[in-house]
């Protein structure tokens, strides 16, 4: 079964794929410029053909590419994953002419894709956006038109992406079903934007919508149908933000092995002492047991299971507890050495942190697993 075990040619890739981190992208990584989008970075993907694979793999090569690329650079993981959300949507609901005009380019690492859902008063409560398509007099038979206004934050690659997949509401008091996802590119009059300085160093910014107009031509799916579009999205993307958190973890506990094999301390070996010892055999079990439970979600997403939305809140959920867990006791077995500016865990520090806030909140996967535990329930069955 792929959710216990790996075959051989999948754990022969995620080497390869380590090692092309490391040697290719690791080194473009360093060079750019933190909180922006590393333009270089993401062309050197799409020679080494990994942006194409988003669109012809499915979510456990998915997962295990996002886990081998954290392992090693943390940048080109996220520069990939970027790539895959913010087009994903056109990959899966565009039409003939939206996937024709942007997927090529997404693949080959010319244009930069955003996915552009949360807003300042509406981040995990996807229902609850506020964005508006305010709908224009139709003249001439053409294309239904609408304008767009409003604000979006905490946008990944905003605002230097090339096009946004937006959701933007057209059916005032509707809740999730009065949303509509729409494929908007950068240069559309009246979009705006500007970075947002972050913990962690992820191109992050807000965009501002002032009447930017939109049309037919720029639905994705279907009107009035966006939340489909963006719940789709999110329940492929859940189970690999695990991955990248159990990437991270991983780093994290071969840090710790090595140091705490080579560390001296009270006489001996920091790993000689039983408090040490345990506390990293408990980070290694973590992550296995975080890194299982990836892989079986990624692999009922594969196979279409009715389970889908649970398990990849659940395996969200747990790695990326788990990767803050592992990450934080490395630091502590470590010592100050971690905190040094420039340490592989002074990084991992500040990057572990954000994956438990974004595509859904923890408190909000819990939710999620709830709903999905109840909503089979027989009412009628309660008294008995």
């Amino acid at each position: 079964m792929p959710a216990f075990s790996l075959e051989p040619a999948q754990t022969a890739w995620c080497t390869e794929l380590r090692t092309l981190a490391t040697d290719r992208l690791r080194p473009l990584a360093e060079k750019g410029e933190p909180g922006r989008v590393n333009r270089p970075l993401v062309a050197e993907l799409g020679r080494l053909g990994l942006l194409s694979r988003l669109f012809t793999s499915g979510a456990l090569d998915l997962c295990l590419m996002r886990e081998s690329l954290a392992h090693a650079c943390t940048e080109a993981e996220t520069a990939l994953a970027l790539q895959g959300l913010g087009a994903h949507p056109v990959h899966a609901h565009g039409t003939p002419a939206q996937r024709d005009h942007w997927l090529p380019r997404v693949a080959e690492g010319t244009a930069i894709a955003a996915f552009a859902l949360s807003e300042p008063g509406a981040g995990s409560d996807a229902g609850a956006l506020d964005l508006r398509a305010e709908a224009e007099a139709e003249t001439g038979g053409g294309p239904a038109r609408w304008r767009l206004t409003g604000e979006k934050c905490w946008i990944s690659n905003a605002p230097e992406a090339d096009f946004y997949t937006v959701f933007a509401r057209t059916t005032p008091g509707a809740g999730a079903r009065g949303v509509t996802a729409f494929l908007v590119p950068a240069d559309r009059p009246g979009l705006t934007g500007a970075p947002i300085d972050m913990l962690s160093p992820h191109p992050i910014g807000r965009l501002d919508f002032d009447g930017v107009p939109v049309t037919a031509d720029d639905v994705l799916g279907e009107v009035d149908r966006g939340f489909r579009v963006a719940m789709g999205t999110l329940n492929l993307f859940r189970p690999s933000v695990g991955a990248f958190a159990v990437g991270m973890a991983q780093a994290a506990l071969d840090a710790t092995v090595r140091h705490t094999s080579r560390r001296d301390a009270f006489g001996g070996k920091l790993m000689d002492l039983q408090a040490v010892s345990h506390r990293v055999a408990e980070m290694a079990l973590r992550t296995d047991a975080a890194r299982l439970m990836v892989h079986a979600a990624a692999t009922a997403y594969d196979e279409g299971a009715p389970d889908v939305p649970k398990r990849a809140a659940m395996a969200k959920l747990l790695a990326t507890e788990t990767a803050q867990y592992v990450v934080d006791t490395a630091v502590q077995l470590h010592g100050a050495r971690a905190l040094r500016r420039g340490h592989l865990l002074e990084h991992l520090y500040r990057e572990v942190r954000a994956p438990r806030i974004y595509e859904g909140a923890s408190e909000v996967q819990l939710g999620i697993i709830a709903k999905e535990l109840y909503k089979d329930i027989d009412t009628e069955g309660e008294s008995q």
